[in-house]
């Protein structure tokens, strides 16, 4: 490492919470392969439990996102749920088209509306391909338009997140109109097949797990990739000290875009895999809450650390299902408490217990 790097981001240092990366990742790939065996034999778990699985492992990879741009460069984003619903609408769009190309019949929704044909924005929808391409496109741009407008402004911090949860909100508010031919307030629904295969089938619901594992296992172990290069180490010194970085020379602001723009372009396929696996999307995926949630997964993981924050998403989505189950009414309360334990506990997240108690045992506290 030259001298200009040791004064840039200092010397080089081993990072063991971001060297589990690679391994989780491989183990996930097993997992999702896994998966796609048992589907295509009709053994293993119910459709139930390969449903919630494959929910989880969307979630995890939105978390591996978030930390991507917040634990790394140190840019707070309050507005993921933006690009998670832009993966998930143009997803049940091209189910929608594909629906009404079988049927002739409009959805429910547009019926009400008194419209016989669907809108011309659906052109071409009806190609997983195309629409798997745009979910990349339109994620890709909006995240561009919102980066290269705040970043080379050089607004940062509490700011930079209050802007992205303002898109986020604008965003909800067009979707709950009935005149936008998304569905309005009751959302998007009543979706029958993907890829020639019938949703409610066990083995579409197998595919589509596996599918999001295995994604969520790319994103993971690409990440760790990226984080380890010396891309990943201008993140990390942007993040301590950008002020320093750029009278050093370097142009932060397409550093800063581009993996701003690489992370809603992962929250966007997120969203593509998550809808057709819950058969619904509607302006709730939009609201300011989830973004918040996206954020304390991360937190609560360990934010910089892409296992913590993963690992984050997992434990908290799972225990979110259980006590929803449940307890629906004590959620919110378990969810707070457990962010009111990280901040005064564990500032590190989850991953830190073990540095925590390694601490108080050298000072000899109880």
């Amino acid at each position: 490492m030259s001298g200009l790097d040791d004064v840039l981001i200092g010397p080089r240092r081993p990072a063991p919470r971001r060297g589990t990366a690679p391994m989780v990742a491989a183990v996930l790939a097993l997992l999702g392969v896994g998966v796609l065996a048992a589907g295509a034999g009709g053994a293993g778990p119910s459709a139930y439990v390969l449903n919630l699985i494959g929910q989880i492992a969307t979630f995890g990879m939105l978390a591996v996102a978030l930390d991507l741009i917040w634990g790394f460069a140190g840019v707070l984003s309050l507005g993921h749920g933006l690009f998670f619903a832009i993966g998930g609408y143009l997803v049940a769009m091209h189910m929608v088209k594909v629906t009404f190309l079988a049927t002739g019949t409009p959805p429910d929704f547009m019926l009400f509306m008194g419209w016989d044909r669907l809108p011309f924005y659906y052109a071409g929808l009806e190609s997983f391909a195309y629409t798997s391409v745009l979910v990349v496109v339109v994620a890709g741009l909006a995240a561009f338009a919102i980066g290269y407008t705040a970043f080379r402004s050089r607004v940062a911090g509490v700011y930079f997140a209050i802007i992205t949860q303002a898109f986020v909100y604008v965003a909800m508010l067009l979707m709950f109109r009935n005149d936008t031919g998304f569905g309005g307030n009751n959302g998007m629904t009543g979706f029958t097949e993907i890829l020639g295969q019938p949703l409610a089938d066990r083995r579409t619901v197998a595919w589509l797990s596996g599918a999001s594992i295995l994604a969520a296992a790319l994103t993971l172990g690409g990440s760790a990739l990226l984080t380890g290069s010396r891309f990943g180490h201008m993140l990390i010194a942007i993040r301590d000290d950008e002020a320093r970085l750029r009278f050093l020379g370097h142009d932060t602001l397409w550093i800063k875009l581009t993996v701003w723009c690489l992370s809603a372009v992962l929250a966007a396929i997120a969203g593509m895999l998550y809808v057709p696996q819950v058969g619904i999307i509607n302006p709730r995926v939009l609201a300011p809450d989830l973004s918040i949630e996206i954020a304390v997964w991360v937190a609560i993981g360990g934010r910089g650390t892409l296992t913590g924050a993963f690992l984050g998403a997992v434990l908290v989505s799972a225990l979110k299902f259980l006590l929803t189950a449940v307890a629906p009414d004590l959620w919110p309360f378990i969810l707070s408490g457990l962010v009111l334990v990280v901040v005064v506990l564990l500032p590190n997240g989850l991953l830190d217990i073990r540095a925590v108690l390694a601490s108080r045992q050298r000072r000899g506290t109880p």
